[in-house]
């Protein structure tokens, strides 16, 4: 069976869902699933919880990681994405300026029951950011 491929000027339609997002609640970029899938990863696990301990440049998160260059920094543009890191310049004074790091989440919650699941990135000063699966259509 041979499918259509998907370009994006012309996203399919999103489905009419009942969301429990709340109306005070901004909409994060990501789906749960995508940050439950995220945040499972062994590598992008290792690169978040660097960054939670401290802020760090992309050199200090290879090393408290453990993992590749490379590594990191596709680990690092995942979270950026998904809105859980933030990155600034650290302007340096013998000119050798660099990005560094730092978590925007203060914790995530994910709640379950009969019409599916719903995860909340937390953040210092914000609002909850809500991400809501409407339930499966079994």
């Amino acid at each position: 069976m041979r499918g259509t491929a998907r370009r994006p000027e012309n996203p399919p339609e999103a489905p009419n869902t009942n969301h429990r997002q709340s109306e005070s609640a901004e909409q994060s970029p990501v789906e749960p699933e995508t940050l439950l899938e995220l945040l499972g990863d062994e590598y992008t696990y290792r690169v978040f919880q660097a960054v939670v301990e401290r802020p760090r440049t992309g050199s200090e998160l290879i090393e408290a990681a453990d993992v590749s260059k490379a590594t990191v920094y596709r680990r690092l543009d995942r979270l950026e994405e998904a809105g859980l890191v933030e990155s600034t310049m650290r302007i340096a004074t013998d000119g050798n300026h660099c990005k560094q790091f730092h978590a925007t989440a203060r914790s995530l919650e994910v709640t379950f029951d009969e019409s599916g699941f719903d995860a909340s990135i937390h953040r210092d000063g914000q609002d909850d950011h809500r991400l809501a699966r409407p339930p499966a259509d079994d």
